[in-house]
C-alpha cells in the first residue's frame, strides 16, 4: 500500500524561495528514511523547476532520478539520489547526463563514508559528485518527528560550514552535515 506525505515548507534564505508544499509519496518497496530524505533533499537543494521522482524523457536512461531539475533545453541540470544508490549507477550517470550536477543525500555519516570508499575503489570520474550526509543520530530524532502532514521551516544552508538550521515539526535543528565532493 502506498502513503503520501505532505510537507508544508518555508525558508528565510533568500536563495530557497520555497513552493507552499511538496507531496512525497511512498512506494511499497520504501521506508520512511527514503520519504524524508527526498523531502529534505528537495528543501537543501531547491532549485526552480526542481521536481521529485519525474521521469527523464530519455530513451538511453532507465533511471529515475529521486529529485532533479531540468534546464530550458529540457536537459537535466540537476541530479539527486536519496539513500542507497549502487557505485556503477553513478558511474554511468556521469556518463549519460555530463552537465548534471549529481548529489547523492546519505542520512548517515558511516553511509556517505561507505560509499565515498567504494567510489575510489571502483575508480569513478573525480570532480564530478557530492555528497551530504547527515549524522545518524540526528536523522534518526528527525525520522521519529515524521507525520503524514509535517512542516518544514529552513533558516539557512551553509555548505562552507557545513551545517543546516531549521525547524521540523515545531523543533529546532542546528544540525552538522556532512559535505564533500568526489
Amino acid at each position: 500500500m502506498s502513503r503520501r506525505y505532505r510537507f508544508d515548507l518555508s525558508s528565510d534564505d533568500p536563495q530557497r524561495v520555497l513552493p507552499d508544499k511538496i507531496m512525497v509519496g511512498m512506494k511499497p518497496s520504501e521506508t520512511e528514511n527514503h520519504i524524508l530524505l527526498k523531502a529534505f533533499g528537495f528543501v537543501l537543494f531547491y532549485r526552480d523547476r526542481m521536481e521529485i521522482e519525474q521521469r527523464v524523457h530519455r530513451d538511453d536512461i532507465l533511471y529515475v532520478p529521486d529529485l532533479v531539475q531540468f534546464n530550458f533545453m529540457l536537459d537535466v541540470a540537476f541530479w539527486g539520489e536519496c539513500g542507497d544508490c549502487a557505485v556503477d549507477k553513478l558511474d554511468r550517470l556521469a556518463v549519460k547526463v555530463p552537465s548534471a550536477e549529481i548529489w547523492i543525500i546519505k542520512k548517515s555519516w558511516l553511509e556517505a563514508e561507505e560509499l565515498l570508499r567504494a567510489m575510489k575503489k571502483a575508480g569513478l570520474r573525480k570532480n564530478r559528485y557530492h555528497i551530504t550526509a547527515f549524522r545518524g543520530e540526528d536523522f534518526e530524532e528527525l525520522k521519529s518527528l515524521l507525520q503524514m502532514k509535517n512542516s518544514i521551516y529552513l533558516c539557512s544552508v551553509d555548505w562552507d560550514m557545513k551545517t543546516v538550521q531549521m525547524d521540523f515539526n515545531g523543533l529546532w535543528f542546528d544540525l552538522p552535515v556532512l559535505h564533500e565532493t568526489f
